[in-house]
Order: structure tokens, then C-alpha cells, then sequence
């Protein structure tokens, strides 16, 4: 069976635009990006819309669907009335490139502030060694798509345009726990997380794990235990001071 719906999507540059309603017909089994590629095909042949696998893999089609970050590719219609108006619009924390279409480079500027992985000097590839429940705690981060959902709802970069440049956002810090979490990593980045990155700028609302469609637990399982480990350092009275007798017997 099929019905039409309406359809309100946001049309525009990073210079001005404004919502548009569209018509359209919806068939049973349909997700958002489905319909979309129909309005493009028989409405709006310019339609900017960024998308590739439409598998929930690649991250590619993040869009604000009814004010929620999602996956179009993953919002299926009949979760909506058919009466309902939907409103697709781009990712609010980022720039507009054209219609649903958003500049993310900044996802990736910020990744390449992170120093990659370092084994210890002279082990060779054949001899890494780890145990099953260290290969556990990291192996979840590494289902990030890089859909850039969290980022785009981290109210700390969403609400606050001036922390860009000082808080790189849960995708990032993500990556930070998961190399701390490695037993084969010799850099310490915790120095690093706080006061480059802006660890401290997160206050852990869960919104991040809220909107992963991977069901990544971003704030329990990478960023609480990345705080911990922070504290541990520059907060602990014993290991300060440790850290003050190791500078006198250095000088």
C-alpha cells in the first residue's frame, strides 16, 4: 500500500534559505532517504543530499529528521502518522554546503590532533600480545561509522560556537579513551584530552549515546573512564605528589 505524505525539507546555501514543502507518494518498507531520492528524481532534480551504502555503514546520510539527528537511511516511515508533516534539515552544529548537505571537516581536523597508536620500542608485529577482555573494552569504539550524530548533539560544540576551536567533541575523545584504554600503547594523552582537546567541556548528559546508531556507549564506556583517568593524574594529592619528587630528583 502507499500514501502521501508531506514532506518540508530545507532548501538553501550557507548563505540563506528556508523550508520547503514537497508532496509524496510513500510505499510500505520505506525509509526517509527512499523517499527523498523520490522527491529529488521527480520534484527537485538539484536536491543536495550526501548518502552512499544506505545501510547504516557509512555515516554519510546524518540529517536532522523532525529535530532529531538520525541516519536517514535508518528512519523508517512507518514510524511517522501519515498524516504527519516531516521536516528533514541539515546537522545543525555544522556549515551548510548546500540543502542537506553540511561541511564536517572539522570532525577531522580535530582527529588529526590525536598522536596515533605507538607500541613499545622494538616489539615486533608478531609478538603483540593482549588479552581478550582488553581486545573487549576497545572493540566497541571501533564500530563508529563516523556519522558525526554525536558531535552534531553535543550541546557543548551545538549551543557554543566559540569551544570549536577548544573542545573536539565525544568522536574525538572517543579515540583518545580507546588508545589509553590499549595495554600496548606507550603515550600518555591524558595531559593531551584536558587541556588540548577539552575533556573538562564535557559534562557527560549522554546525549552522544543517545543518538549513536551504532549503540556505542560513548559517555559511560569511553568518556566517564577518560575523566577518571585525568583525575587520577592531576587531581590525586598522592600522585601530584609523586610528580613534584620526580621533577627535584630530574633537576
Amino acid at each position: 500500500m502507499s500514501y502521501m505524505a508531506k514532506f518540508r525539507l530545507w532548501r538553501g546555501d550557507n548563505g540563506s534559505g528556508d523550508l520547503v514543502d514537497y508532496d509524496v507518494e510513500v510505499n510500505d518498507g520505506e525509509v526517509v532517504l527512499d523517499v527523498l531520492h523520490r522527491i529529488q528524481a521527480t520534484q527537485a532534480n538539484d536536491l543536495a543530499i550526501r548518502w552512499n551504502c544506505k545501510a547504516g555503514k557509512c555515516g554519510s546520510c546524518s540529517a536532522e529528521v523532525n529535530g532529531r539527528p538520525r541516519l536517514m537511511c535508518l528512519t523508517r516511515m512507518n514510524t511517522f502518522e501519515e498524516d504527519e508533516v516531516i521536516t528533514v534539515t541539515p546537522l545543525r552544529t555544522f556549515p551548510v554546503i548546500r540543502d542537506l548537505v553540511t561541511d564536517v571537516s572539522f570532525n577531522y581536523v580535530k582527529a588529526r590532533e590525536v598522536p596515533a597508536f605507538k607500541p613499545p620500542e622494538g616489539l615486533k608485529p608478531g609478538d603483540y600480545r593482549m588479552e581478550q577482555i582488553d581486545v573487549q573494552r576497545s572493540q566497541e569504539f571501533r564500530k563508529c561509522i563516523e556519522c558525526f550524530l554525536c558531535q552534531n548533539t553535543c550541546h557543548a560544540i551545538r549551543d557554543h560556537e566559540e569551544n570549536e576551536q577548544a573542545f573536539a567533541g565525544p568522536r574525538v575523545l572517543m579515540r583518545v579513551a580507546e588508545l589509553d584504554m590499549h595495554p600496548l600503547d606507550t603515550l600518555d594523552r591524558r595531559e593531551l584530552a584536558q587541556e588540548e582537546l577539552g575533556l573538562g567541556y564535557c559534562n557527560i548528559t549522554k546525549c552522544c549515546t543517545e543518538v549513536c546508531p551504532e549503540h556505542i556507549h560513548i559517555t559511560d564506556n569511553a568518556l566517564i573512564p577518560l575523566k577518571e583517568r585525568v583525575v587520577d593524574r592531576k587531581y590525586d594529592p598522592i600522585t601530584w605528589l609523586g610528580s613534584k619528587i620526580g621533577m627535584r630528583k630530574g633537576s
